[in-house]
């Protein structure tokens, strides 16, 4: 077979992975649009700034989905975003308190897309409320509410799906099913990369609350501080009250990949270090981190997840962070864009490291491609395909089928602790040796303390309960 063949081959491989997504889709999307308006289900979108868009745009575009309330802390988005619904043809209520909007028992299922102190909270309420939950990543602000989380969803027999929607696409998933199928023999590492471009917050002082935004509410969880803009919309991630740095924030995408394709989940070893290079400004978690989780295999065995944040300069690694063709060299630029790019463009993905290769995964400019022996000679590669990751929610709580679920939240907890498992490490400053029973660090109370948020705790009445 010449090269002709072999790539054209290879192109009809990747049209194949595309067209196959698709086509399962459309075949969802066709047996639903034979029932009634009766049948629709009932969305609640709580948190509206942000990704709320995103869940806007993709619950509204599903057949047999109202898009029935929404709920948000800041009554200028909330206005906002209530004309984007209307035009969608919707008339959803409107809540400020979720506490309020899950009375309303004509709602079927909640999407919660709040800053990260409130997600199991906001979660829990909604499992104990009877509805179905969509719940973004993390899935906790630390990892004993993701178990609480866990708890609530089988106690009460939710439908609860975790927004690490790559589990959903399609390029994704057939990267996965070539690792686990042996292309790369034997699979030893997974390297998840969070290298983005992400400047100086600098000091904002203490300031009046901006007018129509309920603080109290927003703070929820967390102690109440008085109100700055850095601590308020989006820069929240960067201070431990509300966020987890962006190990918890990004970097729970490529934790989730890169331990699927290692086909692993609690780690026996952590250990992570870094620090706030750089810049002198309000932000408390790190903007560099290196993070390296070890599991222990019968026979003496290990496998390595490597994990890190970079906020600056990136290198591209293996390619990651590029725009790619098959047929080219990743250190070859040519004419028309194809090729490594200059500027602020960032590095997301995955690289997975095997006997006979390895394969890297990118996130943001899409597709996969792998380099196979010591030669590095192109092995399979596919280009970003689609993904359908709302729709599979909805799919299953119309089927109550839980194990249909592509990002189950027992998987979601996992991925989520792993985040905070580094979190922690780097804060002490010493590697953590963790018991995936227990869900506990051995002979360290300093560090189970703070994976219960024991610095930081509860404010009352938002409390995680200690029984779900």
């Amino acid at each position: 077979m010449d090269e002709k063949q072999k790539e054209l081959l290879k192109t009809g491989a990747e049209v194949l992975v595309v067209a196959a997504a698709a086509e399962r889709l459309q075949e969802w999307r066709t047996s639903r649009s034979v029932l009634g308006a009766s049948d629709r289900v009932r969305v609640a979108i709580v948190g509206l700034r942000g990704s709320g868009a995103e869940h806007i745009r993709r619950f509204g575009a599903l057949p047999n989905v109202e898009i029935a309330a929404l709920c948000d802390i800041d009554d200028g988005v909330m206005r906002e975003h209530l004309q984007t619904v209307q035009k969608m043809g919707f008339q959803p209520k409107t809540y400020v308190d979720i506490r309020k909007l899950l009375e309303d028992k004509s709602i079927d299922a909640v999407s919660i897309n709040t800053p990260n102190h409130w997600h199991a909270l906001m979660a829990i309420w909604a499992c104990q409320a009877g509805k179905d939950v969509y719940v973004e990543k993390p899935c906790s602000h630390n990892l004993w509410e993701g178990g609480q989380l866990v708890r609530a969803a089988v106690k009460y027999n939710r439908i609860v799906q975790h927004g690490t929607q790559y589990r959903s696409n399609a390029t994704v998933m057939q990267a996965i099913k070539e690792i686990q199928s042996g292309l790369l023999g034997d699979v030893y590492m997974s390297r998840g990369l969070c290298l983005k471009w992400r400047d100086t917050i600098g000091h904002t002082p203490a300031s009046p609350i901006p007018s129509g935004v309920d603080y109290d509410l927003w703070t929820g969880p967390a102690p109440y501080l008085p109100f700055t803009k850095n601590r308020f919309h989006y820069n929240w991630h960067w201070f431990w009250n509300y966020g987890n740095g962006d190990v918890g924030n990004e970097g729970v995408h490529e934790l989730d990949i890169a331990r699927w394709g290692l086909g692993v989940g609690f780690p026996n070893k952590i250990s992570a270090m870094g620090g706030h290079f750089m810049f002198d400004d309000d932000q408390q978690t790190p903007n560099t981190l290196h993070c390296s989780f070890q599991y222990d295999l019968p026979g003496g065995k290990h496998k390595m997840l490597e994990f890190e944040v970079r906020h600056w300069i990136s290198n591209h690694e293996a390619g990651v962070g590029t725009r790619f063709d098959a047929s080219i060299r990743l250190d070859e630029t040519v004419q028309g864009g194809v090729g490594p790019l200059e500027g602020d463009y960032n590095t997301i993905g995955n690289i997975f490291y095997g006997s006979k290769g390895y394969l890297a995964l990118d996130d943001f400019a899409g597709g996969y491609r792998t380099s196979m022996g010591k030669e590095q000679q192109p092995g399979p590669s596919a280009p970003q395909g689609p993904e359908d990751h709302f729709a599979n929610f909805i799919a299953c709580v119309i089927s109550r089928k839980k194990e249909d679920l592509r990002a189950p939240i027992e998987e979601g907890h996992i991925s989520s602790s792993l985040a905070h498992l580094a979190n922690v490490s780097y804060r002490l400053g010493r590697t953590l040796t963790f018991d995936p029973e227990t869900q506990l660090v051995k002979n360290d109370d300093e560090a189970n303390h703070l994976l219960r948020d024991g610095d930081r705790g509860y404010r009352t009445p938002f409390v995680v309960p200690e029984e779900v």
